[in-house]
């Protein structure tokens, strides 16, 4: 039973593996010219020209403020960012109806998996889905992370500029919610671990980057053009 879920699995992750390199040949749906840059602090997305991979050390990062929605498995409950406060946060942009988001399902429980001890917390936004699906997709992969259920995007519009489009996606946000990450494509534990524990453990021997309280002031202005990991 154990090796055919292994099988399983490695079939899912060459499948995701063909689709980043081929994303990487081509521009998709995050064409254009542009990076994403911070404006006054706060987090601005302009597409990155085909590029599926952005990085930003932690003094060219824009912050996301005030993202929250319904949650996906209990309609009267409301998630916010702010819940996670201190807390490295790992968006996923998913929908049950997303081939590429099946493959990525088991990788990115096993990083919630992984990390959660570490002050690491995965966050789905579920995107153009049905409540039922979704319910049923987060069931049958043994999801445990929450899901805002965004049917409209609305959640969406804290991503300023983001495409509501691109399916899946993840952004990796350090603990003071500002972006530090962005893929733009299906990803894989063995490539997501390292990146977030990485993000997570900024600033642990001086106490000071990884931890300032939200409000300790502004984050840095700038454009840049991001260091791109590129696609393998």
């Amino acid at each position: 039973m154990k090796s055919n879920r292994r099988r399983s699995r490695a079939g899912r992750r060459w499948l995701v593996l063909a689709i980043v390199a081929l994303l990487g040949l081509l521009s998709g749906c995050a064409g254009g010219d542009g990076d994403a840059v911070a404006d006054n602090g706060e987090f601005t997305f302009v597409s990155p020209g085909g590029r599926t991979r952005l990085f930003y050390p932690p003094d060219e990062r824009g912050r996301v403020t005030d993202l929250k929605g319904e949650s996906l498995k209990k309609s009267d409950e409301r998630i916010r960012l702010s819940d996670f406060e201190g807390e490295v946060v790992v968006l996923n942009i998913w929908g049950s109806w997303c081939p590429p988001c099946r493959a990525e399902a088991e990788d990115l429980q096993a990083v919630q998996d992984s990390l959660g001890d570490e002050g690491v917390q995965l966050l789905g936004i579920d995107v153009r889905d049905n409540r039922n699906a979704a319910r049923d997709f987060v069931n049958n992969f043994g999801v445990t992370y929450p899901s805002i259920f965004d049917p409209s995007g609305r959640a969406m519009l804290a991503l300023d500029g983001f495409p509501r489009s691109t399916t899946p996606a993840t952004v990796v946000l350090d603990r003071r919610h500002r972006v530090a990450a962005i893929y733009l494509t299906a990803i894989t534990e063995e490539e997501l671990l390292p990146k977030v524990r990485d993000i997570a453990s900024e600033g642990t021997e001086t106490g000071s980057e990884g931890t300032a309280p939200k409000d300790s002031g502004p984050a840095e202005q700038g454009s840049r053009v991001p260091e791109s990991g590129g696609a393998n």
